[in-house]
């Protein structure tokens, strides 16, 4: 059942990456991270992304539109400035993590804008996804069904990888979780030692201490 749904989890996720998201980015007089609108995409490593913006509008119409891409590791694939028309993105990815593409648009000058807002159009495509197979098929002289039927096998491959991952990353969360079990009973079992060797040394101090005073 965990590997059913692993499975359509990373079919749903190699489906998303080939569906296009439009939005419209209002422009802001102030140029900080809060006015951003970031797109969130997990990809593993080693692991080829394509990211395609295209923006509507023309330079100098009083707006800016900044992308930034990042991942949660650190790494910083691209930084373009003020993007009209198509802006196309290749990377490799550094690390299994979470990658961030942040827009940001701000009014520039003081040139007054009627409408200020900036039509996106996002595109990310991850691995099989992100590979010209046009080009691939004109280069190693492919039939149109070896074509599909190989970009197919790379999708089911990464499908697989995924996979992996999960039960590795479940194994190392079960193996954490078992560790932290063993130490919270070892704990448990010193505290309540520690509780009784307390109470005894109690009982024979008190005992002790009334004896030579004659109480007892």
């Amino acid at each position: 059942m965990a590997r059913a749904r692993s499975l359509l989890c990373s079919l749903l996720l190699l489906a998303a990456g080939t569906q296009a998201l439009k939005f419209d980015l209002e422009a802001l007089s102030t140029h900080n991270k809060n006015s951003q609108r970031c797109i969130r995409n997990f990809v593993g490593k080693d692991t080829l992304v394509v990211v395609t913006a295209t923006v509507d509008g023309h330079r100098e119409d009083g707006m800016r539109v900044d992308m930034h891409i990042t991942d949660a590791a650190g790494n910083e694939y691209g930084k373009p400035k003020d993007i009209v028309g198509e802006q196309r993105t290749v990377f490799t990815s550094h690390a299994d993590a979470a990658f961030d593409v942040c827009f940001e648009n701000y009014l520039t000058g003081s040139k007054y804008v009627d409408h200020p807002h900036r039509h996106v159009e996002l595109d990310i495509d991850i691995g099989a996804d992100a590979k010209d197979w046009s080009a691939i098929q004109a280069t190693e002289k492919l039939k149109p069904v070896e074509t599909e039927l190989r970009r197919i096998e790379e999708m089911v491959a990464e499908v697989v990888s995924e996979m992996e991952y999960l039960r590795i990353r479940e194994q190392k969360l079960r193996d954490t979780n078992e560790s932290t079990n063993t130490r919270v009973k070892w704990f448990g079992f010193m505290t309540t030692f520690l509780l009784i060797a307390l109470w005894a040394w109690q009982i024979m101090y008190l005992r002790a201490y009334f004896r030579s005073k004659h109480l007892i």
